[in-house]
């Protein structure tokens, strides 16, 4: 397995009524030219958490962070206007409250991260250390 310290959090920047998942974010990669979806996981709108990439491969999510990390896509995260919004369910956030900690009862060595933390974007149109303050 691949050594993890870090959980990253994107998101898909489609508007709320776009209601894709996994297999879609694999279309659209695969037209990029990569070998498939960049993501390990994905939480649809309704909170379902959808199989990406697997974790014992390197993730394509974040320029220069993929190889020891672990990526997650909420789907959301843009308006109508194509503009950044927080506009993610309650039921997406529950999912990533529970695969967040998941994942860090396997690698708890692995911190969480924005993408934004690492790329001049506004992915994932939330303040990812705020909303995990309160988590141990």
């Amino acid at each position: 397995m691949r050594e993890i310290n870090k959980i990253i959090i994107h998101c898909s920047a489609t508007p709320p009524t776009s209601d894709i998942g996994a297999f879609q974010i694999d279309e659209w990669h695969k037209k990029q030219g990569w070998g498939g979806i960049g993501y390990h996981f994905v939480i649809r709108r309704n909170g379902k958490i959808e199989n990406g990439r697997p974790l014992e491969i390197t993730g394509a999510h974040c320029k220069g962070q993929n190889k020891n990390s672990i990526g997650i896509c909420l789907v959301g995260g843009i308006d109508a206007d194509g503009k950044p919004q927080n506009n993610f369910t309650d039921a997406q956030f529950q999912s990533l409250r529970k695969l967040a900690a998941d994942l860090k009862n396997n690698f708890p060595q692995a911190a969480i991260h924005g993408h934004n933390e690492f790329a001049a974007k506004a992915c994932p149109c939330f303040n990812v250390r705020e909303f995990f303050s309160g988590d141990k």
